[in-house]
């Protein structure tokens, strides 16, 4: 297993992009002119512009314009401004940490909990020995814990080989987040080090990170995620070169001197997640509304097992009064009698057990949730800046799409059954933010539309306007070109039209999830695989691939329209709605791209001697296992 990180190990995380006030000023004054563009052209849209005649088409998409400027907004008040949450040098005793002053003064205690269910346990030794290298200037104590749900002998015998606690459990009552409730009952550590089974921690990750809880208000710290065996892909010109020797490399040369370096088969699915963690989460920092993602999440005891009894006690309050006024209005009676209520609450005691972090697919802002909602404590939360761990990427289009559903079904069903954008406790900036998150899930629905109105132009000569006139473009042109303008300063250092991309090719995927939860059922809860899957993925693109082919055929069709001299069509609706469908091709043709996508002869061949050391070394261990137990 180790062969086939050997060719990543050298790499190393870009630093976090560096803030500049002028720059950041900028981005707010462009910002505002767009948001005033915005308004002026969705009143417009819905005011003037509207085809009576296809109303049916027309109001959709215009609904569709105003969710899509909704959530620009949105995204606009999220990116408005960077205020990182000052560092503080690293605690050397309980008391540094804590309002009151404890009976009995010490060092830290630490727990380093790697969650683990079906992952390779030499995988998981990669990250345990990385984990066993954290350094930290004072005397601390460290406890790094294996959390095996698969309760498996050769992940017990790698933990007792790298020296470190196993634990385990008899059910899988609550998936991750029950495995993390077990190991809390067992364990001590004042602050908690959550990773995934292939997080390998840097040796600074408590060091950078625990100087934030002298505040003894901070509940938790997010690191980055960083994948550091992202695909790096291959330049145009080894292209060129690769396939047409000198005159090729030489072609190639000259084309990315002009416009710049080309690359193919870099990050196929655009799992870089800077955009996330440098840009989303860091700018919720000035209002304390960054959210826990898991992996790379140091944790307050105090603050989780608090925040949890305090939830935990306001639900059963809660069962207990539902269920009594559904016993009265059986009954007929004023109010239970102390017998039937004694005993109704034994009964809701019984059927809901504690648990730390929420049982849900997403405990992770599942519980964020619940502590920036808990009234009079004020937790806070922090996203440091800094990459302080590494990890693997999702390297087929399966696993891509197993981990996108997650989030997507997990963070619309909390809005759905315990929306915090309606909880009490959170300030109105942390609303917003909570609500960005959601409505950007809810986006597929627009996109939707996005992606089949041009599709009515150029098979039926339909528009969504009175006519594609200079009135139109007027509109439309200043606020689109301002848009581009705008994010690009707001998000500068970062590009950003890779995510806006897969984003809407997200579509198919944030619809199931939509569907799901509107249903009432329940997400699902894969493990996201760690290898690469192999086989053809095409057929989880059959929404995009049908698009793709209507819009080529339409685009096709219309021109042939025009050029026979059919009337309906005009010259400037079919060339407006050809560059609308392009733009939809090519935004697709990405995640068709990233299903065919296979690692190169070399990588591939790495991968499989990898695979091949871990079978040996399993087959070997055999027997040593055998006498272990």
């Amino acid at each position: 297993m180790s062969f086939y990180f050997e060719k990543f190990e050298h790499r190393k995380p870009e630093p976090p992009l560096e803030h500049s006030p002028n720059r950041e000023l900028l981005w707010q004054y462009l910002a505002i002119i767009n948001l005033v563009l915005g308004i002026w052209y969705i009143s417009w849209r819905w005011t003037s512009s509207l085809n009576l005649d296809a109303l049916w088409y027309a109001i959709p998409l215009v609904i569709a314009e105003t969710g899509a400027f909704i959530g620009l907004c949105f995204f606009t008040f999220n990116l408005w401004k960077v205020e990182d949450t000052p560092k503080q040098k690293p605690p050397v005793l309980l008391s540094d940490v804590t309002s009151y002053t404890p009976q009995e003064d010490r060092p830290l205690k630490i727990d380093m909990y790697f969650p683990s269910y079906d992952e390779d346990p030499e995988l998981v030794r990669l990250s345990i020995r990385d984990a066993k290298k954290v350094t930290y200037p004072h005397n601390i104590d460290i406890l790094i814990s294996v959390l095996d749900d698969g309760k498996r002998d050769a992940m017990r015998l790698v933990a007792e080989e790298e020296g470190v606690n196993y634990i385990t459990r008899d059910s899988n009552i609550g998936f991750k987040a029950g495995n993390l409730r077990n190991a809390m009952e067992q364990t001590s550590g004042d602050f908690i080090v959550i990773c995934d089974a292939d997080t390998r921690p840097f040796p600074t990750i408590i060091e950078h990170t625990l100087g934030y809880f002298r505040d003894p208000n901070v509940a938790w710290v997010q690191t980055p995620q960083w994948f550091f065996d992202l695909p790096e892909g291959h330049s145009l010109t080894d292209k060129l070169d690769k396939r047409f020797s000198t005159p090729g490399r030489k072609v190639g040369s000259f084309i990315e001197k002009i416009i710049g370096p080309v690359k193919f088969g870099e990050d196929p699915f655009v799992n870089d997640p800077k955009m996330f963690y440098d840009v989303i989460q860091r700018r919720r920092n000035w209002c304390n509304a960054s959210f826990c993602c898991g992996a790379g999440s140091i944790h307050r005891r105090e603050a989780v097992m608090e925040a949890a009894l305090k939830a935990y006690a306001e639900s059963i309050d809660k069962e207990i009064q539902d269920n009594s006024q559904k016993i009265i209005k059986i009954t007929g009676e004023d109010k239970l009698d102390p017998v039937a209520e004694a005993s109704l609450k034994h009964q809701v005691l019984q059927d809901n057990e504690f648990t730390p972090y929420r049982f849900h697919v997403s405990e992770d802002i599942y519980t964020s949730i619940v502590l920036h909602t808990d009234e009079g404590r004020d937790w806070k939360s922090v996203m440091h800046p800094e990459v302080e761990s590494k990890m693997l990427s999702p390297q087929d289009l399966l696993t891509w799409t197993i981990q996108r559903f997650k989030y997507a079904g997990g963070t619309l069903d909390i809005a759905k059954n315990d929306n915090p954008v309606f909880r009490k406790g959170m300030s109105m900036p942390q609303r917003l933010m909570y609500a960005t998150t959601i409505w950007s899930y809810i986006g597929g629905i627009w996109n939707f539309i996005f992606l089949c109105a041009p599709l009515i132009y150029l098979f039926f000569a339909i528009a969504p306007v009175t006519a594609f006139s200079f009135d139109f473009y007027a509109h439309i042109l200043p606020f689109l070109i301002m848009n581009e303008l705008a994010f690009m300063v707001g998000c500068w250092g970062i590009a950003g039209y890779s995510s806006k991309a897969s984003y809407l090719s997200f579509f198919s995927n944030n619809l199931r999830a939509i569907w799901t939860v509107m249903k009432g059922e329940k997400i699902s809860f894969p493990v996201t695989p760690k290898d690469r899957q192999e086989g053809n993925f095409l057929h989880l693109l059959i929404p995009q691939l049908t698009i793709i082919g209507l819009t080529s055929l339409g685009i096709l069709f219309a021109w042939w329209q025009v050029s026979t001299g059919k009337t309906g069509y005009s010259f400037d609706g079919v060339l407006l709605n050809t560059f609308w469908g392009l733009n939809n091709i090519v935004a697709l043709s990405g995640i068709v791209l990233a299903a065919l996508w296979r690692p190169s002869e070399e990588e591939e061949s790495a991968e499989v001697e990898a695979k091949e050391e871990t079978t040996e070394s399993v087959f070997t261990e055999q027997p040593i296992m055998r006498e272990t137990t």
